[in-house]
């Protein structure tokens, strides 16, 4: 009896083993427009953050009454375009912007001591 339930149950997991996948997940590459849209989204997150973070910004807030950390979670809340429309609107400022000349030189200062050798 114990022999024929050894077989019985071997056979039922050949069986099993031969039908059942053994992965129900697939992999596949994931598009750099999509890494580069969450590192965009979170940089323009982080842009407005700051900005309203600032003493000036701060000082302006305080004088029409509003509370800092209101704005902040407000921004929080906004939808992905919202807060792309936000930043792109704080960069066009020319005191919002933030610079290509100083983005120049951390590329050339990065390049210069990497190959440097």
């Amino acid at each position: 009896m114990n022999s024929t339930f050894k077989k019985l149950l071997c056979r039922f997991l050949a069986v099993a083993l031969i039908t059942l996948p053994f992965q129900t997940g697939q992999a596949s590459m994931i598009g750099t427009d999509q890494v580069n849209a969450a590192a965009t989204v979170q940089a323009d997150r982080n842009l407005v953050s700051n900005y309203l973070s600032r003493s000036q910004t701060v000082n302006e807030f305080q004088a029409l009454g509003l509370d800092t950390q209101t704005a902040l979670d407000r921004v929080a809340a906004m939808t992905d375009e919202e807060v792309g429309s936000l930043a792109g609107q704080i960069n066009a400022v020319p005191a919002g912007g933030d610079g290509l000349v100083a983005l120049i030189l951390v590329v050339f200062f990065i390049w210069y001591f990497a190959f440097r050798r």
